[in-house]
């Protein structure tokens, strides 16, 4: 069984959290946050689809109305944005590593192959270990913390230092830490998770540069087992028309890495387990317009689908203005 959940703002101002009912939103009672409805999941035992159960209203509202006015927010947030870390791994995806390997070869003309291909070859080899033994670890980034996700339909910033800003359509896990400190999965969402480029092509030191980037989630929340066969369509709009467009895969079946182990070594730092914590876990993409030659600019829009995840995800580029930034010393 899966359930798709929503974060909105209802018409009297109040947070909601709804149930995705065809084209209407079943609110739940007694829950503001997909938080609080984590927290009693947990407190008493139970899966998010069975705490949603308990809390079904009878009332709904119209989800194009939602939608349409703006009121979507993002699927999972915290009140302390600084206690929801977002962070991603890459190269996972089969197919993955011929964007990244083109995009280093002039720097490693020395080498039989770029690291990302040796990076991707050990995913091959040892990214799916058999059930209770560790595998190899995947590439890791840090992403920032909960201020740098962007709700459903609102501007992605891209900074004025930027080199490039484009999408990467992705699926990501949500997790939050128990009061024992143990990471529990609440569900996935689709995701742009949205990268410099440019900056990351210069040097594959860059990495950590490329990826301080604002991202994007939902708009909804898919509860239950994630399919080993996702597919989806990433879109890039100017001026109206579709300026990109090209299908991409995603779950299990299509990657280098199971998600278990992703999980393991990412979770395996202490300091990722926290107690109240939430994570964002991009997975990584093998999908990019960047790879296809296309250079975005500011008002192109995104467009994320894919049908296990309901409704579409769209945002719009949105560069920001230059920000002078000197250290006072005191």
């Amino acid at each position: 069984m899966i359930m798709r959940l929503v974060q909105f703002i209802a018409e009297n101002g109040k947070r909601r959290v709804g149930v995705v009912d065809g084209d209407k939103v079943a609110p739940l009672a007694g829950v503001d946050t997909v938080r609080d409805l984590a927290a009693i999941a947990i407190d008493r035992g139970m899966t998010m689809i069975e705490a949603a159960e308990c809390r079904f209203d009878e009332a709904r509202e119209s989800y194009d109305v939602i939608a349409s006015a703006g009121r979507l927010l993002s699927p999972i947030d915290h009140p302390d944005p600084a206690h929801l870390l977002v962070t991603g791994t890459g190269l996972t995806h089969l197919g993955s590593a011929s964007a990244r390997a083109n995009m280093h070869q002039a720097a490693s003309k020395a080498a039989d192959e770029t690291d990302s291909m040796k990076m991707f070859r050990m995913g091959l080899e040892g990214g799916k270990p058999p059930s209770g033994e560790k595998g190899i670890q995947p590439e890791w980034f840090y992403k920032g913390d909960g201020s740098i996700i962007a709700a459903p339909g609102d501007d992605i910033p891209s900074p004025s230092f930027a080199l490039d800003g484009s999408e990467e359509p992705e699926i990501a896990g949500v997790y939050i830490n128990d009061p024992d400190g143990f990471p529990v999965r609440i569900g996935f969402v689709i995701g742009n998770e949205f990268s410099d480029h440019v900056m990351e092509r210069q040097n594959y030191l860059y990495l950590a540069h490329s990826k301080l980037r604002a991202c994007a989630i939902g708009p909804e929340l898919l509860l239950g087992d994630l399919p080993g066969h996702v597919e989806g369509v990433s879109r890039v709009y100017r001026d109206g028309g579709i300026l990109w467009e090209k299908p991409f895969v995603s779950g299990e079946e299509n990657m280098s890495h199971s998600i278990d182990n992703l999980e393991y070594h990412h979770f395996k730092y202490d300091i990722f387990r926290r107690p109240g914590d939430i994570h964002l876990h991009f997975f990584g993409t093998a999908t990019l317009s960047f790879a296809d030659g296309i250079q975005t600019r500011d008002g192109d829009e995104f467009e994320i689908e894919a049908k296990p995840f309901g409704r579409p995800l769209r945002n719009r580029l949105a560069v920001q203005p230059e920000e002078p930034v000197k250290v006072r010393v005191i």
